[in-house]
């Protein structure tokens, strides 16, 4: 046995619909990919490509945990987001190979420190703890993409205590999952156990301890997690 300094942690893995684990090794999130989302965020969607950032694995929130109000912000923002998980890895992966190497697919919600995150971009300052922090990545059950397909539009909500706040369609992404995959895999090699989170639509807004929030994606499932 390996003489490790101190017991290395679980690996952290997300429930799948069909009773099995999925490990989860990195996660991927696509900003700006709804052309609404883009705008209200001050961006031009017509000319932006594709960027990412990163949340680390523990930063989810599995299915049926609450999530607790992070520190150091006063404006958490909901981002209801496609969830693609990666069950082939490769690198340089062609749009049309792309979908053979997603495992399934699952419900989440972004998380963002707002207040934190227009700060350090008014410094030009790096934003990984507006995004990055402990509990910013609700998730609900993996769908795995044998039983559901690879959907391409299909309803996407978020409500907040019973009313919506986020509504539209998969098929409104600038960059459907195929490029995303696609064009993530240029700058690295993707494993299996990576999360790619796909963009959100428009209506993004605060959330305080108390409010249910509960998102919705046709075909492939729902996430409730409440603050606290």
């Amino acid at each position: 046995m390996p003489d490790f300094v101190f017991t290395p942690p679980p690996p952290v893995s997300v429930p799948v619909a069909d009773g099995r684990l999925f490990p989860v090794r990195r996660i991927f999130c696509v900003g700006r990919n709804y052309e609404a989302h883009a705008r209200e965020m001050g961006g031009d969607p017509a000319r932006e490509p594709p960027f990412f950032f990163t949340k680390p694995a523990d930063a989810l929130v599995l299915p049926g945990q609450n999530t607790p109000y992070p520190g150091e912000t006063a404006s958490l923002h909901h981002e209801i987001e496609l969830m693609v998980a990666i069950g082939t890895g490769g690198a340089q992966i062609h749009p049309s190979a792309a979908l053979s190497h997603v495992f399934g697919y699952a419900v989440g919600i972004d998380l963002t420190r707002r207040d934190m995150q227009a700060e350090a971009k008014a410094l030009r300052r790096p934003w990984d703890l507006s995004k990055g922090f402990d509990a910013s990545a609700p998730i609900g059950l993996i769908a795995p993409a044998s039983a559901i397909g690879h959907p391409a539009s299909g309803r996407i909500a978020l409500g907040v205590n019973g009313k919506i706040r986020q509504e539209g369609d998969l098929a409104d992404q600038i960059w459907p999952v195929p490029d995303i995959i696609a064009i993530l895999s240029r700058f690295v090699a993707l494993a299996p156990g990576d999360l790619i989170m796909t963009g959100t639509p428009e209506g993004v807004n605060a959330v305080v301890k108390g409010d249910l929030m509960e998102g919705e994606i046709s075909g492939v499932g729902t996430l409730r997690t409440r603050v606290v």
